[in-house]
């Protein structure tokens, strides 16, 4: 882990100038609760397929924040093109081994440049329907009580 922290302190100085980079230490419920209430776009990017829950999209989800995530974990019932958010690439299918991460990148960077940020800065309104259907579709549907059911119903009564 320090090995990996010091790796992007690393990258952070040679694109010093270049890129805002932005290290936040000391994680908290409190630093959590900032970000997922405070950005404008949730950027997930696991190694398919080791997406864990996912909870910190959800608690976007539910503080209007549209998800823009590879189509891992629970991004795969609550993606909506254009409607909840958007997807990086392709499905995942089986465990993902083979995959083309470099495709993803391309993905990644095409829709931002083509779909997100000129919605975003241009259709202002139509960017503010993406977050309330975020909301209204994927804040009311992965939540605490869904979790808790599916909790009791497949981890802990087992038949």
């Amino acid at each position: 882990g320090k090995d990996l922290i010091r790796r992007i302190f690393q990258a952070k100085e040679a694109l010093q100038g270049d890129i805002k980079i932005a290290y936040l230490e000391d994680y908290s419920m409190t630093l959590g609760g900032m970000i997922t209430s405070g950005v404008d776009l949730w950027l997930n990017t696991p190694e398919p397929p080791m997406e864990a829950s996912g909870t910190s999209g959800m608690k976007a989800a539910l503080n209007g924040v549209p998800s823009f995530s590879v189509l891992d974990g629970w991004w795969v019932e609550g993606h909506i093109e254009g409607l909840t958010g958007w997807s990086i690439g392709d499905p995942v299918r089986g465990r993902g081994e083979g995959r083309d991460n470099s495709r993803d990148a391309a993905s990644l960077y095409d829709k931002l440049e083509r779909v997100i940020i000129p919605l975003f800065y241009q259709d202002n309104e139509r960017f503010t329907d993406v977050m309330i259907h975020t909301i209204a579709i994927n804040g009311s549907f992965f939540n605490t009580q869904r979790m808790m059911h599916e909790y009791v119903l497949n981890a802990y009564y087992l038949r």
